[in-house]
């Protein structure tokens, strides 16, 4: 094929912005200045698009003495960190960006968003999460990074960092893929970063899943936070959990799961899982719940493959296509005593349907023992009558507060729903 000299342009231009983000890169392990611009660009907080984000939410329901207003406007709005001490948070997308959210003056409405560490080239930095003693994880596409004291000196372009797991060793490169590729972290009390892995397809060819079972493509893997040691698998049979958290009672791990497409509107149903120990299998691409996929319309080829022993089924099934992403366990002292301790996830919703469901937020009581009760929508309203979405939820944070902050990939939004019991 010949290239036109535009193209050729092009071309140079792309691979002069990857070598220049790898050098950006190497200066700042060394601590040294990248030369990036200091002055960083500045979302818009107000004006047309704050005030009909303000008005989408007027359609917003909640149980009583619960409200809800919009806290930041946010693009791309994806998963969320909260920072551990200063009164901000990082943001992740499904792009080239992560955005650091300050609300400077503590009045619980954001008054500055921009872009963190715009020297580097991020490629889908959908996963944030923090250590304990606070190092900000950013897990990507392909590369886990970890900046050291991120709250305190996002102000510049240029911050430390160092690399986790380079880029293109978080899976095979010839695995990346365009389909769930948002990852997603957490780190235990004990200093392990947990990531979520999701399928490239929407159910595994027969010749991939030994591999991806293998990798923990498809399920969760956990590494040292600060130089990725200790890499193994924690948890298989998943398909693709955009969303886990860890009950702080009794530190086990629980995470989302999203369902297979393809096979109709009702099935099969999403998940919410509880991992109660290293090496579990939790079924696909078996089983979805108790869904069979394996011979199903979607997985012809896998008709034959053998059952994994000892699977574990979901805690929760959701409705079929709401598609459950990012949860969080309430710690917060704001809201009654019925939501502390309990589970919040958001519901994006799907494409795969032909009505559409989902754009809520679910919330799971937990009982005494440790299991769950039953799955309640906590707020819902942004799919409209005619079925048109105006917000898409994507993940649920805690704030220091106690409030809980809800944020919306489609609308470009953060909000945030406080509880005053009047």
């Amino acid at each position: 094929m010949k290239l036109t000299k535009l193209g050729a342009a092009l071309l140079v231009a792309g691979c002069a912005v990857a070598v220049q983000a790898q050098d950006n890169l190497s200066k700042l392990k060394q601590m040294q200045v990248s030369g990036t611009d200091l002055n960083i660009p500045a979302v818009a907080q107000e004006g047309k698009n704050a005030d009909a984000l303000r008005a989408n939410l007027r359609n917003i329901k909640l149980p009583p003495g619960f409200k809800i207003d919009l806290y930041a406007v946010v693009p791309d709005a994806r998963h969320m960190a909260v920072a551990p001490t200063a009164n901000m948070l990082f943001v992740g997308t499904r792009k080239t960006r992560v955005w650091a959210v300050t609300d400077r003056n503590g009045d619980g409405v954001a008054d500055e968003v921009k872009a963190f560490a715009p020297s580097l080239n991020f490629k889908v930095p959908n996963g944030v999460c923090w250590t304990k003693d606070g190092f900000l994880i950013v897990v990507e596409h392909n590369r886990v990074l970890n900046f050291a004291a991120a709250e305190f000196f996002y102000e510049g372009p240029d911050v430390a960092v160092s690399e986790v797991v380079p880029q293109g060793q978080l899976v095979p490169p010839e695995e990346e893929s365009y389909n769930h590729g948002a990852r997603t972290c957490r780190v235990a009390d004990d200093g392990t970063l947990y990531i979520t892995l999701g399928q490239p397809y929407n159910v595994p060819p027969r010749n991939k899943v030994e591999m991806y079972e293998r990798l923990g493509i498809g399920g969760i893997i956990r590494m040292n936070a600060m130089d990725g040691t200790k890499r193994e698998v924690f948890a298989r049979g998943v398909r693709n959990s955009v969303g886990m958290d860890f009950n702080p009672k009794d530190k086990s791990l629980w995470f989302t799961d999203n369902q297979t497409d393809g096979l109709g509107d009702d099935q099969p149903p999403g998940e919410l899982n509880h991992a109660t120990k290293a090496g579990q299998h939790f079924g696909y691409p078996y089983w979805n719940g108790h869904f069979k996929v394996a011979g199903s319309a979607a997985a012809a080829d896998l008709k034959d493959l053998k059952e994994p022993a000892g699977a574990v089924y979901p805690a929760i099934e959701f409705p079929a296509h709401q598609a459950q992403l990012g949860m969080t366990f309430y710690n917060g002292q704001m809201f009654p005593q019925k939501y502390r301790g309990g589970i919040f996830t958001a519901a994006h919703g799907s494409w795969n349907r032909t009505k559409p469901s989902g754009a809520l937020i679910n919330f799971i009581p937990m009982k005494a023992d440790g299991t769950n009760d039953k799955a309640e929508v906590f707020a819902e309203g942004w799919l409209d009558a005619n079925g048109v979405y105006k917000g898409r939820p994507v993940d649920v944070a805690v704030m220091k507060d106690g409030s809980l902050l809800i944020s919306d990939d489609y609308a470009g939004a953060i909000y945030r729903v406080t509880y005053s019991g009047q």
